[in-house]
Parts: C-alpha cells; sequence; structure tokens
C-alpha cells in the first residue's frame, strides 16, 4: 500500500531524498521523515447482535528535525508535495539557517522479521468475524449467573517508510488482531463484572486455529466467579506473591518507565545515575525485549529504522543499562536500543518499552505460598499510578486471595498494592520458574501517546509491601 501512496503523489526516493536534505539544514543534528498507511476495523457484539462497526484508513507523513536537545517537528496528512515542504519548512525553523545540509548515503539495515508482513483484515470474511464474536456470546450464556455479555474483535495493518540523515531508508509492514470479552454476572442481588482477551501481531484465524474465544470467554467467566465470592481485603504491611504473567504490569510501570532514557537523561527518575549498582535483589533478572515473535509488543524495527533488541536491564540485581532512542543516546553517548516509538506519524518518537518481563528464578510457588503464615496472593490487577521521580506507585488487584499457614484461602477484592518501585526490587525474595508473558492486551501511555506493548514475569515474593484495603466485603 506504502509504495503505491508514493507513487500515486510522485513521491519516488530521489524526492524524498530532497526532502530530507532540506530538512536538515545546518545545525541541525539529525532529521527524519516517517510516512505511514494505516487500515484498521473493529467489531463490537453486545446482547448478541453486533451493535457498532468502524473501519478507517489513514495516511500522513511526520517531519523532524533534532538539534541538540530541541526538537522541530511538524505532520502532515495530505501527501502532496507541496503539503510535505510545508511541514518540512516548519519543522527546520529550529535553525536560523535554511541551505541544505548533505545527508549520509542510504544503507541496508539487517532486518529480521518478527511477524508476517500481510494484512489479517481479510484473513476472515465478515461472516467469519461475526460468528466468532457471536460464539462468544454462546459460550458465556451457558453459565447462568452470567447476565451481560460483550465482545469485540479488532484488527489493523500498517504499514511505514522511514528515512533519516543517519542513512535509514526501511520500510515496515505491522499486522495487529485482538478480542476482548466482557461479562456481568448476578447472585443473590450481588453483582460483578471481569474481562480478558488477548491478541498479537497475526492474523484473525490465529484465534480460530488456538480455540482462543473459548478460553477467553471461560477466563472472564472465572474471574467474575471468584469476585462473586470475595470479600473485603486486608489492610496493612505484610508478605505479597505475585502470580505469573499479567502482574509483570507492575514491573511495567512501577520499574520499567524509570529506566527510559528521557528520564534519566534529565535526571527525573529514582534509578538516575545507578547503572553498575546493586538496586534490586539478586533474584531480579529484567529485559526488554522487541524481537519476540508475534507479540504485541515487538516490532522488526523502532519506529526510528532501528532493530529492536533484547536489553538487559537488571542483571541478578544489578542496573545494566536503560532504553534510548537516537535522541537520548546521543546526549547521553550511548546507541539506541531500538526503543525510538511513537503512537503514529503525527507524534514524535520517544524512549518506549517494547515487551518487558523477569526472567524465571529458580523457586517454587507451592514453596512461596507456603513460606507465609499472613499474606496476599495478586494474580491479576487492574490499572495504577507511578511517580517517575519518586518510583511511588499505587496499584488495584482485581483477582487476589489471602494467604493463611502457608495455603491460599479466600478471595478477596479491593486490595491496593502501595509502595516504591526500588525499594520493592530489594525486597524480591524469591522467583519462580513459571515464566508467563501477557495474553496481549497491553497499551502503554506516555505523553499522550499509546503503543502496544507486552509484559510477564514468574511468580515473585516480596516479603513486605503495604497493602490497601476494606475490611468489609462490598
Amino acid at each position: 500500500m506504502i509504495e503505491q501512496l508514493l507513487d500515486d503523489h510522485h513521491l519516488n526516493q530521489e524526492k524524498i531524498t530532497s526532502l530530507l536534505s532540506s530538512l536538515a539544514v545546518k545545525d541541525v543534528n539529525y532529521a527524519d521523515l516517517y510516512f505511514q498507511h494505516s487500515v484498521a476495523e473493529s467489531w463490537f457484539l453486545e446482547e448478541g447482535i453486533v451493535k457498532s462497526g468502524t473501519y478507517h484508513i489513514g495516511h500522513g507523513v511526520g517531519a523532524r528535525a533534532v538539534k541538540g536537545e530541541q526538537t522541530g517537528f511538524s505532520y502532515s496528512d495530505d501527501l502532496n508535495i507541496k503539503a510535505i515542504e510545508r511541514a518540512v519548512e516548519f519543522s527546520r525553523g529550529i535553525s536560523k539557517h535554511q541551505e541544505p545540509q548533505s545527508i549520509q548515503a542510504f544503507h541496508s539495515v539487517p532486518q529480521v522479521a518478527k511477524y508476517s508482513g500481510l494484512s489479517p483484515l481479510g484473513s476472515l470474511t465478515s461472516e467469519e468475524k461475526v460468528d466468532l464474536l457471536k460464539q462468544i456470546d454462546s459460550i458465556a450464556r451457558k453459565e447462568p449467573k452470567v447476565k451481560q455479555v460483550s465482545a469485540s474483535l479488532s484488527g489493523a495493518y500498517t504499514e511505514v517508510l522511514i528515512v533519516s540523515t543517519d542513512g535509514v531508508y526501511q520500510k515496515d509492514y505491522r499486522p495487529m488482531v485482538r478480542v476482548s470479552v466482557s461479562v456481568i454476572v448476578e447472585h443473590e442481588g450481588r453483582i460483578e463484572h471481569a474481562s480478558s482477551g488477548g491478541g498479537g501481531r497475526y492474523d484473525y484465524r490465529y484465534f480460530i486455529d488456538h480455540n482462543l474465544a473459548e478460553i477467553y470467554t471461560h477466563e472472564a467467566i472465572r474471574q467474575a466467579l471468584v469476585a462473586l465470592e470475595s470479600k473485603g481485603a486486608p489492610a496493612g504491611n505484610m508478605p505479597v506473591i505475585l502470580g505469573p504473567g499479567w502482574p509483570g504490569v507492575l514491573l511495567h510501570e512501577a520499574i520499567g518507565h524509570g529506566l527510559e532514557g528521557d528520564f534519566n537523561r534529565k535526571e527525573s527518575s529514582v534509578f538516575t545515575g545507578k547503572i553498575g549498582e546493586q538496586i534490586a535483589s539478586s533474584k531480579c533478572t529484567i529485559v526488554d525485549n522487541g524481537t519476540l515473535a508475534n507479540r504485541r509488543g515487538s516490532l522488526t524495527i523502532d519506529d526510528e529504522g532501528t532493530p529492536t533488541q533484547n536489553t538487559t536491564l537488571i542483571e541478578n540485581g544489578i542496573l545494566k543499562g536503560y532504553l534510548f532512542d537516537k535522541l537520548n543516546a546521543r546526549l547521553m553517548g550511548q546507541k539506541s536500543t531500538g526503543n525510538g516509538r511513537r503512537e503514529s506519524y503525527a507524534h514524535i518518537p520517544m524512549p518506549r518499552m517494547t515487551n518487558t518481563y523477569m526472567l524465571n528464578g529458580k523457586d517454587k510457588l507451592e514453596e512461596m505460598i507456603a513460606s507465609v503464615d499472613d499474606g496476599l496472593y495478586a494474580v491479576n490487577f487492574d490499572g495504577g499510578q507511578v511517580d517517575i521521580t519518586s518510583g511511588k506507585f499505587v496499584f488495584s488487584a482485581n483477582e487476589a486471595y489471602l494467604i493463611k499457614n502457608g495455603k491460599i484461602t479466600a478471595p478477596v477484592k479491593g486490595a491496593t498494592l502501595i509502595g516504591s518501585g526500588d525499594e520493592v526490587l530489594k525486597k524480591i525474595s524469591m522467583v519462580a520458574n513459571d515464566l508467563r508473558l501477557d495474553s496481549g492486551i497491553g497499551v502503554c501511555g506516555k505523553e499522550g501517546q499509546s503503543v502496544p506493548v507486552g509484559v510477564g514475569q514468574p511468580s515473585l515474593k516480596i516479603d513486605q509491601l503495604t497493602v490497601g484495603g476494606t475490611e468489609v466485603g462490598q
């Protein structure tokens, strides 16, 4: 699609090179053009019928010029040459000079594709897409306590061309699909709800081939039925065990953001200046890995044309490095780690996570549970808030259980986990060998931009953590 789009507007490599050269005027350290074409659709079912659907086509180009710490940026959703020239003129305005610089010759960057380059939107017919959603509704309504069901199916396909003054001329093709299920249950006047879902850089047949519609539906029902039996969570300082998989979102928020290069260059992170220091338990090794096949947070290249990589952030408790885009890497004398990401052509790139997770340890979940006399076992999370400067966080657990005398007992609701990322890392005393990644639902927000990400972890034990809760069930 993007080749045809460029051809339609007479944008060959020679013309694009000329535009880039005029963007990279004297005093500009770096400049790039980011061309994008995207198609996306969504289907939403409620009360057994498809109530809404959307289909969107969009394209545009972002023009960026970087001078020191300053960024000039403009974008156009019109690929007419005159419109792009106006965007280029605006962005290069950060420099008083207007004469173009010579740019580095384009070179091929080795790429290893992390997913199919085909659009997922045509992998099922419209009838098959509706049937998939109706299957979810039918499965859910077999549970008598289910009163309402909603389900959505979404897919997107994006093609990009990234051209920059350091010799990058790279294309990438990015599929994405997702299924979401939400149920409301009722029993004896008590109402609870829960949701589940997943996806990744697949086509729609991924859900059919792996029977995922049924799996996601049963998981949403299971969580909702557990909530019906829950009582108020306790409050106080206690040992907390986090389950594998999605609870890694706590690591993403409380630790991952603090290791992004821009926060550390500005010295606003609690982890600033601590490279080589012991900042966590020796049980902890945490990586950010954008190279995992078909994962939601994976990319063949980032949004600056740098191949993604597996970056070790913390190794056996020692802080090894930060996540960089090109701007912050240059200013800190480092190399980009392939973490320059942007929501679209209408946004500037910044250091962002891809798939961030803790590696396996050697302990066992059963041993962790047995080691706790009075504590909490948190299995699933809702949202949370984090202060990057202090590292303090507050997270809500939407599925958690009391641990009494080394055994998992009653489910509880309303539990919030309160702490500081750097302090919690040091209190991790056990890490299991049951690493799991999330099902493919993660969305990360930063400075108004949202990008798909992945999280994960094995089960782990935090010796002491503040738990906020209530004594009376809701």
